[in-house]
Parts: structure tokens; sequence; C-alpha cells
């Protein structure tokens, strides 16, 4: 029962940082239509911002200036980079998703060669201290993983639902041509869905490489990846399916890792693939994901 406490409560924190990647995948997406692939460089921007600053700065301004700076870059390369590619093409959103393939490659290229082979603490308050929650004994980075994401994810809705670029995010979504002739300025609510994307990613960094992480290394950015799942789960143009789709994966892998020793038949790197294995198979059941709205049909 013990085991089983440790995964859910492993899974639950995971999912909860997965889900500050996801939500940034679905938010440009339903902005731009652009599938973004510079997340991981983000994330890795992000955290090693925090490693470098937060001797100087303590690690809640390290944070604060990491969270605004990946914010900023994120918002600056889809103004000036993003926004000047396609054109007036009708396929501009994917040659514009590539794109940022090409941006992800650049970025994390030149952090990897600032990283190097070293492995770069943050300075997190949590350091490795645990608590006891009954018969489980827990991180309490997992905690504030959890308690944090859950601030952020709550504000990040708020937005979507109580302001005015939320609306315009909602209108852009289900028709961006009605929407420009509504008088909706598609160019600002698409670089604001950016630097709230990037600001996520570096927020979601500091979880991900605290205890019983080693630290920030160069690789780090990679674990974007696995909350690319989770967005396709819930549906690309859904923040509540990117959410679910986060738990969903974040408790996959973690019951896949605490029972591995169960699962040893489908092989030991099985845990790192397991993510995609979920979300396959959900896709053969529900191909658009599990909050996909329904589209309509012209006859």
């Amino acid at each position: 029962m013990t085991g089983f406490l440790d995964s859910l409560f492993n899974g639950l924190a995971l999912g909860s940082v997965y889900a500050l990647i996801a939500l940034g995948f679905v938010t440009i997406f339903k902005a731009s239509g652009v599938l973004s692939f510079t997340h991981g460089s983000l994330l890795l921007l992000g955290g090693y911002l925090v490693a470098v600053l937060h001797d100087d700065l303590g690690f809640a301004g390290a944070l604060a200036v990491a969270v605004l700076v990946t914010a900023a870059v994120a918002g600056v390369l889809d103004r000036l980079v993003l926004q000047r590619v396609g054109g007036g093409d009708p396929h501009a959103a994917h040659i514009q998703t590539i794109v940022t393939i090409g941006i992800d490659i650049v970025l994390v290229t030149d952090l990897a060669r600032r990283i190097g082979g070293d492995l770069l603490p943050l300075g997190d308050p949590w350091k490795d201290a645990v608590t006891d929650l009954g018969p489980v004994t827990v991180a309490d980075s997992r905690v504030a993983a959890i308690l944090v994401s859950a601030v952020a994810i709550g504000g990040a809705f708020a937005l979507f639902r109580f302001t005015p670029w939320g609306l315009s995010l909602r209108a852009a979504a289900e028709d961006r041509e009605a929407a420009a002739l509504m008088g909706v300025r598609l160019t600002r609510v698409r670089t604001v869905a950016w630097c709230l994307a990037g600001g996520l990613a570096a927020l979601a960094a500091v979880f991900l490489v605290a205890f019983p992480a080693p630290g920030l290394e160069r690789t780090t950015g990679q674990i974007a990846l696995k909350a690319f799942p989770a967005a396709i789960l819930g549906g690309m143009t859904s923040p509540v399916g990117a959410l679910v789709g986060s738990m969903l994966i974040g408790l996959t892998e973690a019951f896949v890792a605490g029972y591995q020793s169960d699962l040893h038949v489908l092989g030991e790197g099985f845990g790192d693939v397991a993510p995609y294995a979920v979300m396959v198979l959900v896709l053969l059941v529900r191909p658009a994901g599990l909050f996909a709205a329904k589209g309509a049909a012209r006859v």
C-alpha cells in the first residue's frame, strides 16, 4: 500500500509540472495553429537562468527574472521570426511549426555549450528535505510542485476565462478570419500566448530538476517532450484536456517506475516510452483527443 501511495503522489507531482508545459503547447496552438517544438529550449533557458543567477539574486529573484526573460524571449521569437515566415501562405502554420524545430536546435546547442558536462544546482529552498504524510515519505520539492503548479495553472485559466485577451484567444481558436474581421488583433494574441508558454516552461524547469533529480544538465530540455503526449491526449485546443492528459501521463510514468520489477517483461526502458504508449492507445479510441471539440462539417 505504501508503494502505491508513493507512486500516486509522485505521479500527481509529475503531472502537475507536465501540465505547465502542456498548457503552453495548447495555448500556442489555439492562438496560432503552430505546434511549438521550442519548449525544450525554453525550459532549458529558464532553468539555466535560475542556476546562474540564484547566488546573486536569491532563488525567488532568480526565478522571477528567469520567468520574465524566458517569456520575453518566446514573445520575441514569435514576433520577429515566426510571424515573418509563411506570409499569406495558407499553410503558414505548418511552415512555422517546422521553423520552431530549427529554433529549438539553435537554442539548445548554445545552452548545451554553456552548461557543458556540469550538473547545475538551482538553489531551491527545498533542497533534499522530506516530509512524512502518514505512511508515505515525500520530497518537499514534490509538495511545492503541486502547490505552485496549481496556483500557476489556476492563474492561466483565469486569464483564459476572465480577460479580454482570453476572449480574443477563444475567438481566434474558433475562427481566425472571423475574429480578425471583428477587430481581434491576432498578432498580439499569439505573441502573448507565446510569452505565457515561455513563462510556464521556465517555472516547470525548477521542479523538473529539483530533488530527487540531480540538477540541471544539458539534456534537461528533452523532458519537455514528455508533456507533448499529454497535450495530444487532451486535444490540442483544450486547456482542460492538457491538464487531464498531463495527470494521466504523470501517473503512468510514476507507476511504471514504481512497479518496474513487476513489469520487467516489458523491458527496463519501458518507463521512457510508457507515456507514448498511453497516447497511442487513447488515440486509437479518440483520434482527436479526449477533450477535442467537435468540428463542424460543411455539406
